[in-house]
């Protein structure tokens, strides 16, 4: 491998490179001059997958077909495209998820009675919105969960200034993780128009591709399906996600007394080389009290 050497390659494939963790120094460009384009990125990394020991699977003595009847499908285009990005995060990454849950009784009192001050009528946002903007706030506070490692040799991480939060849909393609930008500088309604705009967008295939890059932190929900605790894949070259489960009632004991509450299971996966458990269990610490008694009317407005 020849380090340092002249590499030819625009801002936009240095950067679609970087996020699949692939070196341009290992790469040899197929266009003009060598120039390096977005499909030798791709190939390179499609290659060393192929080629990597970790991923040499145990083949069966014997084919699935002898057993009963089977059926070949093909693997959407999105996962096949996914699957490399979530190979390398999960290789080069140290996963720790930390689980907990929080109090969202008021929030979701306050979202059910929310209506438009002059028709009246009742405004429906959905709870992203308000978990999108309470993770912002967040991470002003812990800027390390808002960074990146470019080189772990050089001993430096990056501090991202924008809070740009990556939101995991489920579409008949496969999961997709486009951006809410600038979520520090949007209302909760305007958040929450972002979520349907970006979502429709990825489902119908019609989002700009740029979309998926340049994200802080990712929120990824089952919400809307059912579960509580799971251990979600960081989406590199972030440093942490947020897995939210479904909220459920539950009888807690407060001031001498259970009382019912709303509770939302929440699952942090993190980067240990960067993030240790107990700064880890203090973010989610903060979270708790940014969604709980009080704080969803001051995170609306």
């Amino acid at each position: 491998m020849i380090k340092n050497k002249k590499i030819s390659a625009s801002p936009n494939i240095r950067k679609f490179a970087r996020g699949l963790g692939a070196d341009l120094n290992e790469i040899k460009g197929t266009e003009r001059k060598g120039r390096i384009s977005e499909n030798d990125v791709k190939n390179f990394v499609s290659n060393r997958l192929k080629n990597s020991k970790e991923n040499n699977f145990i083949k069966s003595e014997y084919n699935h077909s002898e057993f009963g009847e089977i059926e070949i499908k093909d693997i959407s285009r999105v996962k096949r495209v996914a699957a490399p990005h979530l190979v390398n995060s999960w290789r080069t990454i140290p996963h720790v998820t930390h689980h907990d849950e929080a109090d969202i009784t008021e929030l979701e009192d306050f979202r059910a009675n929310l209506t438009d001050p002059i028709s009246g009528d009742k405004i429906k946002i959905t709870p992203l919105a308000f978990i999108a903007k309470a993770l912002t706030n967040n991470l002003k506070k812990f800027p390390s969960f808002n960074s990146s490692i470019d080189n772990i040799n050089e001993g430096k991480i990056t501090l991202k200034k924008y809070f740009h939060i990556g939101i995991a849909v489920d579409t008949k393609h496969g999961l997709m993780v486009p951006k809410i930008r600038n979520v520090d500088q949007k209302k909760i309604k305007e958040i929450a128009e972002e979520l349907k705009k970006v979502s429709d967008l990825s489902k119908n295939l019609k989002i700009n591709k740029k979309e998926f890059f340049g994200g802080s932190i990712t929120i990824t929900s089952l919400g809307g399906i059912g579960g509580t605790y799971f251990t979600p894949i960081i989406n590199y070259p972030e440093v942490a996600i947020l897995g939210v489960g479904r909220s459920y009632k539950k009888q807690i004991f407060i001031k001498d007394k259970f009382l019912a509450r709303t509770v939302l299971p929440i699952s942090l996966s993190y980067d240990h080389r960067i993030i240790d458990g107990a700064e880890a269990a203090k973010f989610c610490n903060s979270l708790k009290e940014n969604l709980g008694k009080n704080f969803a009317y001051n995170l609306a407005f």
